[in-house]
């Protein structure tokens, strides 16, 4: 039982370590309309995962610029449901709020501040899940705070 369950742990940790994530422009799913590629703790330009293509790295709450996980590199700070520039966790260096399927501006949780809608598997611009609106598509799971450091700042 026990070599059972660490074969079933090291095979759902590999399949999630290879597995990719793509996001594409619009309601595409076109090879060609591929924005990022997320895979592991990386997110590279369109479809490569080259070393020289990565845009971000993750690290614990931290999203890095490009390869770095480099103190003055960050360039947000996950924190609970709000977002952060840099380092910092400070009110006023708030980005963005996430509550429920809405990513707003800032500290805010307005309707005139909703910047994303996700809906299934596709982020519309402001409040709207309309055809016209639809700004991404996602072809795999991406946590919103991910999603609104990718697409922004605003």
């Amino acid at each position: 039982m026990k070599f059972f369950s660490l074969i079933s742990i090291l095979l759902f940790t590999a399949l999630n370590m290879s597995s990719q994530t793509k996001i594409y422009r619009g309601n595409s799913t076109n090879y060609n309309d591929c924005l990022y590629t997320i895979q592991g703790h990386k997110i590279y330009r369109g479809n490569s995962t080259n070393y020289n293509d990565c845009l971000f790295t993750l690290d614990k709450n931290k999203v890095y610029q490009g390869n770095s996980t480099n103190y003055n590199d960050c360039l947000y700070t996950f924190d609970k449901d709000k977002i952060y520039q840099g380092n910092s966790t400070n009110y006023n260096d708030c980005l963005y709020t996430i509550k429920g399927d809405k990513i707003y501006r800032g500290n805010s949780t307005n309707y005139n501040d909703c910047l994303f809608t996700l809906d299934k598997n596709k982020v519309y611009q402001g409040n709207s899940t309309n055809y016209n609106d639809c700004i991404a598509t996602l072809d795999g799971p991406v946590k919103y705070n991910l999603l609104s450091a990718i697409l922004g700042p605003y």
